[in-house]
């Protein structure tokens, strides 16, 4: 059996073809392709605003500045998340703390971010909740206390494009779709559910922030037709110190085609859990607690084993190239450094201790899955 990775891109003679037309066009960085891209992923994900920019971390940059995360600012996120959702803070000059994760469902326990709440001193800044896996976070409970707390919520929904939650009243929210967040950011790195090689988007609702977006990727500059007006068609001003965190029409091309069949794609991932979760029950595993009326996006198919060391170097040893999602962010030498220590988030050194992710990806064929649940099969019965 050829090496099985837990998560790959798909490349179609499609995607090709629409990559190939930008090259031979007039625009190859920043042309039409990108507000096309923009406008698409908006209308997928259900929210007014969508900004493209060259990667998920830069997505994250920019989500801290514009809602004016500085120094002296506090933001809460999850320590299961990768290092990128806590460093955006770090990045704009304030600080991280953390709140540990459910122990079922392995997102932000709203419960503990409550409480830290009424307890603390500190007054937050934002919440960058993680929509982890691909499975959403009851951002309705997160809205209702940042209108308590007046905090600012970066919705961290990398994993979790399509994916949707039934909040009061059966009303059904999209990740990423504006009415609970701030801003909601995304990640189109290879094993996402959209590839554009690099890339990343921030949806939002508000047009104030998508405005200060725009002018934040490219190095804080505005070319005001007014000002045209007064000093010539050349003129334009860096009014804030932003950054080149731009997406290029090639990039952009191949998002476009690769939205088509997001869909298609995702139904085809719930397949594959599906799948697994019907041929996997019985082993001496847990799997992620989906709450109801949750629809996950299955970025990742995650499983935790008493035996996970054992586990991933037999699965590896046998072409099946599990991984580990996440290395802590408490964990990190770096963050140990700012004062965290192991012992400090029982849940999540719990699941970190024991999660794999399987092999999950729309091109994922039966017989490689069968494959897959047979070697998981005859590792627990040894």
């Amino acid at each position: 059996m050829k090496p099985i990775p837990y998560g790959r891109q798909n490349i179609t003679r499609d995607d090709i073809e629409a990559v190939n037309e930008v090259l031979k066009s007039d625009y190859i960085t920043q042309g039409p392709k990108i507000e096309e891209f923009e406008n698409d992923f908006a209308a997928f994900i259900g929210a007014k605003y969508a900004v493209a920019v060259a990667n998920g971390t830069a997505a994250l940059h920019l989500s801290c500045l514009a809602i004016g995360i500085e120094s002296g600012d506090t933001v809460l996120t999850a320590p299961i998340t990768f290092v990128a959702s806590a460093n955006a803070t770090l990045y704009a000059g304030g600080n991280i703390d953390l709140i540990d994760i459910d122990p079922n469902t392995w997102v932000m326990d709203l419960n503990h971010l409550e409480d830290k709440l009424k307890k603390s001193t500190t007054r937050y800044k934002a919440v960058v909740p993680i929509d982890f896996a691909g499975l959403p976070v009851d951002m309705e409970v997160i809205k209702d206390l940042g209108d308590k707390y007046g905090f600012k919520i970066i919705e961290d929904s990398c994993h979790a494009p399509g994916a949707e939650f039934e909040g009061k009243n059966e009303v059904l929210y999209k990740c990423g779709d504006g009415k609970l967040s701030d801003l909601s950011i995304f990640s189109f790195h290879p094993v996402k559910h959209v590839a554009t090689g690099e890339g990343g988007m921030i949806t939002t609702n508000d047009e104030v922030l998508y405005n200060k977006l725009l002018q934040l990727r490219t190095h804080g500059i505005t070319k005001d037709p007014s000002m045209a007006a007064q000093h010539g068609g050349w003129y334009y001003e860096m009014q804030d110190l932003g950054y080149n965190y731009r997406l290029t029409d090639i990039q952009a091309a191949l998002g476009i085609s690769q939205l088509k069949r997001s869909l298609q794609n995702l139904i085809k991932r719930r397949e594959i859990a599906a799948y697994y979760l019907e041929n996997l029950s019985d082993l001496p595993v847990k799997f992620q607690e989906i709450p109801k009326g949750c629809q996950h996006a299955y970025h990742l198919f995650i499983i935790c084993s008493e035996r996970r060391r054992e586990l991933y170097d037999f699965l590896r040893s046998h072409n099946i190239l599990v991984q580990v999602h996440y290395v802590p962010v408490h964990y990190h030498p770096y963050y140990r450094k700012l004062g965290w220590k192991i012992g400090d988030f029982p849940n999540a050194e719990w699941y970190y201790e024991r999660c794999l992710s399987l092999p999950i990806y729309p091109t994922l064929s039966r017989s490689e899955q069968d494959y897959i649940i047979t070697k998981l099969k005859s590792f627990f019965e040894k």
